[in-house]
Parts: C-alpha cells; sequence; structure tokens
C-alpha cells in the first residue's frame, strides 16, 4: 500500500468510495428522491419553432404576432352525412365552445353575411360533398395549450363518432396523450430484452438485476435534473431514457466483470474493488467521454433543438458515469454474494472458431466495402428529406392519420398560411387578397378588407373579428393553400406568395405557418449538418488520439464506424423511404459517439494482445474472441432499444430515430469485427512507429518516464496472459504464423 504522501488524487478518491460506500449509497437515496420530486416539474416543449435562431423569418413573425393577434392553434373537423342545415348548426355550436375563436366553413367563405337560400345556392365544393362538410378551427390560443386541448374534447363530444380531426392542434394533443404511455411501454420492452441478453450474455442470473438497478438510478437522476433546463423537446424525452440505457450499460459490465477477475485472484472483497476501480476507471471514463463528444457537437446546431437534445443525453451518460464509479461499487460489496450464488454455466460457448471464421472472410467484408462506398456516399446525398412539424405528426395505423386521409382524400389537402402586414390601407390588403386568391394553388384568402362588404366602415363589424385581423399597425391575412404542407412544390408556391406579398409590402411584412417554418428549419438545419459531423469527428477523434497515441491508429479505429454510418445514412434512399433530416444529422453524432466504443475495445484488446505476442494476425483473431461478446452485447442491447423505439411509438420523429439507431448499431457492429482487424494488422508497423514517435516526444517533455513504457507493456503482457489462460484458447493458426512477416 502506498502511504500518505505519494496516494494520488485517484487513490484517495477511490478509498472514499470503497471505504465511504454507506455515506455514499445516503446521498444518492437523496438524489433520487429530489428527482423524484423534479420529474414532474419538467416541461415538454412540443413545438419545432421555438428552437429556430432569432434571425429567421418565421421566428421574428411569431414573436410579433403572438404581442398582435396571439398564435393561434388550427384544426380541420370533417363531418360525415349531415346536411347543408345541419352543418351550419354544428359550425354554430363550434363556434360557442370556450377557447375556439373562429371557425371557417362556407357561411363565412367570401362573405359574411348570407341568407339560408344563399347558402344552398352558391357552390360548396370546397366545404361540402355528398353530406360531408369540412371545417376550418382557429382556437383563441396556441396548437399546445391546455385551453385548446380542452376545447378539442368539447368539440369531440359535440361532434361525437360523425367527425374526422386533423391538424397541427390535433397532433400537438396525440403527442402529448401518447409520449407517456408509449415511452413508458418502449422503456418495458427494452429492459425486458435487455435482462434476457444478460442472462444469455453474463454467468449470473443476479448480474443483469445489478446492472439494470444501476443504470434505472441514472437515468431517473437524468431526468430529474433535467429541471435545470426548465423545460425539454418531446424528442429529448423520448429518446434520452432509451439511450441512455442502451448506450451507458457497458460501463457498468466493464466494472462488475473486473471485480470479478480479481476477486478470482484470492483478493477480499474491498481490496479487490478498489484494485478493479484503478483498472476499469480509465477505460470507462474515455469511452464516456467519446460519447459525450459526440452528444455535445449537436449542441453547436443553430437549430437549438441540437442543443437540448445533445446537452440532455450528454448530462445522462455523465450521470450513467458517476453512478457507476459511485453507487455501483457499494452495490456490488454490499451484495457480490447474490452474484456469487447464482452463478452459471456459460450460455454461449468460446468464440475462438467464430473469431477465426471472421478472420478468413476479412477480404470478402473489405471488397463489399470497396465496392459499395461510392454508391452509398451517392445514395445519402439522394434522400429525400422531411424538415417541419409534418416531420413529427401521426404515423401511418393511428385514428389522427387515418382521420387526415379521409380528409384529403375528399376535400384535398389545405395549408395555412398567414401573412402579418402593415396596416396601412385597406384598398391594397383588397387588392393583395383579389391576386392572391387568383393563383391556382390558392383555396381561400381571408382578411378583414376582403370580407367586408363595400361602403361598410370596419367599426361597424363586431370588435371580436376585427381584433383578430386588424391591430393599429399590422393586419393578418389567412392564406390557405392547396398544398401539402412540405414538398419542393409547396416551397415553390410559398416563395410566389411571398414574392406576391411584398410587391404590395416591401417592408415590415413576415409570412408564417407550418410550410415557411418547414422552409427556415431546412434553411438552418442543412447547414449545421457538416459542422456538427466535422466537429463530432475531430472530437473524437481526439480523444482516441490521447488513448492510443497514434494518428494511425486514430484513423483505424474511426473508418468502420464512419462506413457504418454511410451505408445507415444511404438505405433510406434505396428503400424509397422519406428522412426526417434532424434525425440524419443527430444519429450520424449519435451513432459515431455511442459505437465507437466498439473500435476501440478491439483495438484495445489487439494491443494489449500485440504485447505478448509477435505474430499480428494472431492477435487480431485473439482480439476477435476477447472482444466479440462484449461488443455483440452492447451491439444488440443498442439495436434492440433502437428498433424497440421505432415499432412500439407512432411518433414519426421517434420511431424513425429509433430505426436509424438500430440499424447503425448493426452496421457498426459487424464492420467492427470484420473490417477493423484487417485494418490493424495491415497498418500494425504505421500504428507501432507512431506510438514510438510519441511516446519519444511525451518522455521528451518529461511527460513519461521510460520506466513507465516498460511497466506499462509488462502490465499488458500480464493482462493477455490472465485473458488467455482463462479462455484457454490457443494464439492463433499456423496459416496466420506463415502470413505475418
Amino acid at each position: 500500500m502506498k502511504n500518505h504522501k505519494e496516494k494520488t488524487l485517484t487513490d484517495r478518491i477511490i478509498e472514499t468510495v470503497v471505504y465511504r460506500r454507506t455515506r455514499i449509497e445516503k446521498f444518492f437515496i437523496l438524489l433520487i428522491v429530489f428527482s423524484l420530486f423534479c420529474l414532474p416539474m419538467v416541461e415538454i416543449n412540443y413545438d419545432l419553432t421555438e428552437y429556430l435562431p432569432v434571425t429567421t423569418e418565421t421566428k421574428q413573425g411569431i414573436d410579433l404576432m403572438e404581442r398582435e393577434f396571439g398564435y393561434p392553434g388550427t384544426a380541420r373537423v370533417l363531418i360525415r352525412d349531415v346536411s347543408v342545415y345541419e352543418a351550419k348548426i354544428y359550425k354554430n355550436r363550434i363556434e360557442q365552445v370556450d377557447g375556439v375563436d373562429t371557425v371557417s366553413w362556407a357561411d363565412t367563405a367570401g362573405e359574411i353575411y348570407v341568407s339560408n337560400d344563399f347558402l344552398e345556392a352558391q357552390d360548396l365544393d370546397d366545404y361540402y360533398k355528398d353530406g360531408y362538410p369540412v371545417m376550418d378551427i382557429q382556437f383563441v390560443e396556441g396548437d399546445s395549450s391546455l385551453r385548446t386541448d380542452a376545447a378539442i374534447e368539447k368539440i369531440r363530444a359535440l361532434v361525437g363518432e360523425r367527425g374526422a380531426y386533423s391538424g397541427p392542434a390535433l397532433d400537438s394533443k396525440m403527442l402529448k396523450e401518447n409520449l407517456a404511455n408509449e415511452i413508458g411501454r418502449v422503456l418495458i420492452f427494452s429492459i425486458v430484452m435487455i435482462l434476457l441478453i444478460l442472462a444469455a450474455t453474463t454467468t449470473s442470473w443476479f448480474e443483469p438485476l445489478l446492472f439494470m438497478l444501476t443504470m434505472g438510478v441514472a437515468i431517473l437522476i437524468n431526468m430529474g435534473s433535467n429541471i435545470i433546463f426548465g423545460r425539454i423537446s418531446f424528442l429529448s424525452y423520448c429518446v434520452a431514457a432509451v439511450l441512455q440505457l442502451a448506450v451507458a450499460m457497458d460501463y457498468s459490465i466493464f466494472l462488475l466483470h473486473t471485480f470479478t477477475a480479481e476477486k478470482a485472484r484470492g483478493l477480499g472483497t474491498e481490496e479487490a474493488m478498489e484494485n478493479a476501480l484503478h483498472l476499469a476507471v480509465g477505460s470507462i471514463v474515455s469511452s464516456a467521454i467519446t460519447t459525450v463528444v459526440g452528444f455535445v457537437a449537436l449542441a453547436l446546431m443553430q437549430f437549438t433543438i441540437g442543443r437540448d437534445i445533445g446537452f440532455v443525453l450528454a448530462k445522462g451518460i455523465l450521470c450513467s458515469l458517476v453512478t457507476v464509479l459511485f453507487l455501483m461499487p457499494a452495490l456490488i460489496i454490499r451484495w457480490h454474494r447474490f452474484v456469487e450464488r447464482s452463478q452459471h454455466r456459460p450460455l454461449i460457448p468460446p468464440l475462438d472458431g467464430f473469431a477465426k471464421g471472421l478472420f478468413k472472410v476479412r477480404h470478402f467484408f473489405a471488397v463489399f466495402c470497396i465496392i459499395l462506398i461510392v454508391p452509398a456516399f451517392v445514395a445519402q446525398n439522394m434522400n429525400h428529406f422531411v424538415f417541419g412539424g409534418a416531420a413529427v405528426g401521426a404515423g401511418e395505423g393511428t385514428q389522427l392519420h387515418a382521420d387526415k386521409a379521409e380528409t384529403d382524400a375528399l376535400f384535398g389537402e389545405k395549408n395555412l398560411v398567414l401573412a402579418i402586414l402593415p396596416n396601412s390601407s385597406s384598398v391594397t390588403e383588397k387588392r393583395l387578397a383579389d391576386e392572391l386568391e387568383d393563383l391556382p394553388f390558392v383555396k381561400s384568402v381571408t382578411s378583414l378588407s376582403s370580407v367586408l362588404p363595400d361602403g361598410i366602415p370596419e367599426s361597424f363589424l363586431p370588435s371580436g373579428l376585427t381584433t383578430q385581423l386588424h391591430t393599429g399597425q399590422y393586419a393578418r391575412m389567412l392564406i390557405f393553400l392547396s398544398t401539402p404542407v412540405e414538398t419542393d412544390f409547396t416551397f415553390e408556391c410559398l416563395d410566389t406568395v411571398r414574392e406576391t406579398v411584398r410587391r404590395y409590402y416591401p417592408q415590415d411584412t413576415y409570412i408564417i405557418g407550418s410550410t415557411p417554418a418547414a422552409q427556415d428549419i431546412k434553411s438552418t438545419i442543412t447547414g449545421d449538418y457538416t459542422e456538427v459531423n466535422l466537429i463530432s469527428m475531430l472530437g473524437v477523434a481526439l480523444v482516441i488520439l490521447c488513448s492510443f497515441r497514434s494518428i494511425t491508429m486514430t484513423i483505424v479505429v474511426m473508418v468502420p464506424i464512419e462506413v457504418a454510418i454511410l451505408f445507415n445514412m444511404a438505405l433510406p434512399y434505396v428503400y424509397g423511404n422519406n428522412l426526417i433530416f434532424l434525425g440524419y444529422l443527430m444519429v450520424s453524432s449519435m451513432q459515431l459517439g455511442a459505437t465507437v466504443d466498439y473500435s476501440i475495445l478491439l483495438t484495445n484488446n489487439y494491443m494489449n494482445c500485440r504485447a505478448a505476442v509477435s505474430d499480428k494476425k494472431a492477435a487480431a483473431i485473439r482480439a476477435i474472441s476477447q472482444s466479440a461478446l462484449s461488443i455483440m452485447t452492447s451491439g444488440t442491447i443498442l439495436t434492440v432499444c433502437g428498433y424497440g423505439l421505432y415499432y412500439l411509438t407512432s411518433i414519426t420523429a421517434a420511431a424513425d430515430l429509433g430505426r436509424l439507431i438500430g440499424r447503425g448499431a448493426v452496421f457498426s457492429m459487424i464492420l467492427v469485427l470484420t473490417l477493423l482487424p484487417m485494418l490493424l494488422t495491415i497498418f500494425d508497423k504505421a500504428i507501432f512507429r507512431d506510438r514510438a514517435f510519441f511516446e519519444r516526444l511525451l518522455r521528451i517533455g518529461g511527460r513519461l518516464p521510460a520506466r513507465d513504457v516498460a511497466d506499462k507493456n509488462a502490465g499488458q503482457r500480464e493482462l493477455v496472459t490472465t485473458l488467455q489462460n482463462r479462455s484457454g484458447s490457443a494464439d492463433g493458426s499456423e496459416e496466420s504464423k506463415e502470413e505475418s512477416k
């Protein structure tokens, strides 16, 4: 044992963790109670436009509209099998619902005052077909307001089963209703599947329960501590717990297995834990840092939902790291007898033959990657992306999706765009409304000047109507387009509308709505892609370089993951699927941060084996054998959690993220086990040359004494010898010995 003067800060912290563990347990109990208290106070935000930069037209226009008119939510209601007069009665009743501002239907389209005879005679195709009227509703408050939610429930009660409901307010309400239930279902599924995976890959029935308890505490602390942000996005809420569970599980597995190995050497419980922490802390912290770097890179996005998601996920990894290094040792010491008593035979046989088989087919995978890498690069650049709120709505199979499809099939799509104009001239406003209404893709235009009969002063109208369309300085115009919310054609139509408006009002005009928001999100987030990916790559590369001290090895470690990301992002084009650009950007960083650990683990094992044997191909085979179970365990967990999110949630954005994450884990797992060993053997000499150069630099700088290098290499050889004795497998085939020169 070191005396007090020789103890480092790490030594003293580890001693505190081991010998003051009761205090640490009490501290974590307080953290759990605090997190449970804070959890209900963390608000969830469902509006993507809030994350736009303040310089965008949408953000400025929304802020202005909220000040002048409020920011109304909107919905569309189709009523089945009613007459024209019954439809008018329904319309009048819906208008009386608290929280409803206006209801637009045939009797308000173009004419405020119409008799029943005129209503019956006029062309109703846009509002009534075959006994099916459709009405556009504007609410007093926003789409995600509780008052709007209550109004929707009252409308549903009023219309009953005859109604089909769609629109942004319904999307927002669906998100809130489904989020908690579906994410809870995904977590339960993930926990059950992870327990089964761990039961198959560990040698104790109690170990999986210990892992899940540790991760459960970390997830709870992370979710409760989100109160420091005030509120988080619904996407962060969707993916944070599942990703934290899947990504950080490795830390607890590595610590427990290191402790078990130390106990097997005959050490006492507390001494074994001290040694285990000394051996494991470096690898666990390095692994966590690479993951955190990948997540934090998202915080640099101009579209600030990246900061929201990046900080929540990075904090989750740090919570897991702290929980594993401080609480888990106490839990292991307290319950290690249960781990020992519940030991069972390994359910998965040794993987030596599997490792040799993988190494033999390495050239096939290399040729496969070389052939496909260029087509994959082209395909990923040809993906059809979606950007705005339409990308996060209800997916196929939901009632909301079916209702929208039924309404659109009968009346066509109706896309509301709002123009905020200077209130300077009713004549100019009327001319603009008339010109917009003549555009072929415009269904209707509602403005105060266009609905006001000639010769009737504005003061004659009810104040409730005029204040919604006019204030002292600004006028609001409602422009309904007959287009989807988000297509290239829609963006062209919007540009035409914007150009028309600004011919009449060159200054102080704002065009807002779902389509303008999607267009602004597109221009903002597209610029983020290159910057965020580059920073995440450089950040992870720097961490790897500091760990391995070899530029060549850093490149070799990252190549399989980057190729896996490329293949993952190319498949949506091959399948003909739309791809949420936000998911495309996020998963690139997430996949790099979460799965680069597979490369680091296999490379570490390869270097340890090379310290003991001179045959580089035998070292590669042994590295695969030692790493395969851990990589496949971690990769399978991430895959199951990702696809669980995909299949078990109706929230389109979360489901697409889950599929990208799950599929990315599969690609990363396969390429690390096949492509990486071949690259390590090919660049073996360059790797050792780089490491020798870096170590000379460090010795010259006084950072690494020569005896430390020798001690480190000796330690590596001892570790490899121990692993070889435990696995009982050979060093490699004769073929590999003959080939390595």
